[in-house]
């Protein structure tokens, strides 16, 4: 039997499916995550030392994903993963994002840049801003205040489902050496404006959404004191959404047809399937009141 591919951030929007379809694919597989919730997994943590002897060992490749909460990539991660190179470890399939190349600054960017020289193989899979970002980080504001607000500007963002980064992630993971020293781009079908997503929020549950932009300080105030994000993760989320502002997150690419063989999931498909996350109960307004109260 060959060896299990280790996929850190089991639990999470990729790590879940991407879970799902190797065990579909035949592919052997060792969930990874805090609390080792997942079925037939363990509890790994890359600042925790005596996770990682169960993690790594008889593991060729992993999929790695950075938790959003590790910003200090030299001290937070590099320590776990010169272990896992030292335990046999050979390729890291390292889920990044859009733009890691050309933003320097991101933590995605030193991973990316320590993988390269860490004499290691290694893919990276950069997708462009997650249709998910609106089901999890902003699915209170859209649901109890009808609002999105992100410095984004009037610009375009390409955006892209999940579910299409796993099925990415799986044909890789599935024979990495194929696609050893690429890096592969994901995106949706649509690079869309936040007032085309508010509009498409709107026809879907009914009510009105909006879109406001709140400019940079002030979507990082309000990322830290109404959304509960640490310094370090607002930052990242402000520079990834002013990438948009500026005109550079609206690259759409083919890579998941090329990876996978199949079309991407629409952005329509997936506000369709996740529209319960933004309702209200009895169709409540926001603060509370009911139509025609």
């Amino acid at each position: 039997m060959s060896s299990p591919v280790l996929v850190t951030g089991a639990t999470g929007n990729v790590g879940r499916p991407l879970v799902t379809a190797l065990r579909t694919m035949g592919v052997p597989v060792r969930p990874a995550s805090r609390r080792g919730t997942e079925p037939g997994g363990i509890a790994f943590d890359f600042g925790v030392p005596e996770t990682w002897p169960s993690a790594f060992d008889g593991v060729a490749t992993m999929f790695l994903v950075r938790p959003p909460h590790l910003a200090n990539i030299a001290r937070d991660m590099v320590p776990s993963l010169e272990e896992a190179r030292r335990r046999g470890v050979r390729h890291v399939v390292l889920l990044s994002v859009q733009g890691a190349d050309r933003v320097p600054i991101l933590p995605h960017a030193r991973l990316e840049r320590w993988l390269r020289a860490s004499g290691m193989a290694w893919t990276f899979l950069r997708p462009s801003y997650f249709d998910q970002n609106l089901s999890t980080v902003f699915a209170a504001d859209i649901r109890d205040h009808d609002r999105i607000l992100v410095p984004a500007g009037a610009g375009r963002t390409a955006f892209v489902d999940a579910l299409d980064v796993a099925s990415v992630a799986a044909t890789v993971l599935r024979d990495p050496g194929l696609h050893r020293g690429r890096s592969w781009s994901p995106t949706g079908r649509e690079a869309l404006t936040y007032a085309e997503v508010a509009r498409t929020l709107s026809e879907v549950l009914g009510r009105t959404v909006t879109y406001r932009d709140p400019g940079i300080v002030g979507y990082f105030r309000h990322a830290r004191a109404d959304l509960g994000m640490d310094t370090a993760r607002a930052l990242t989320t402000t520079v990834i959404h002013a990438t948009a502002r500026l005109g550079v997150a609206k690259h759409l690419t083919d890579d998941v047809r090329r990876v996978t063989g199949q079309d991407p999931l629409s952005f329509r498909s997936f506000v369709d399937r996740e529209r319960t996350v933004w309702e209200r109960p009895g169709g409540e307004r926001p603060g509370g009141e009911r139509p025609g109260a």
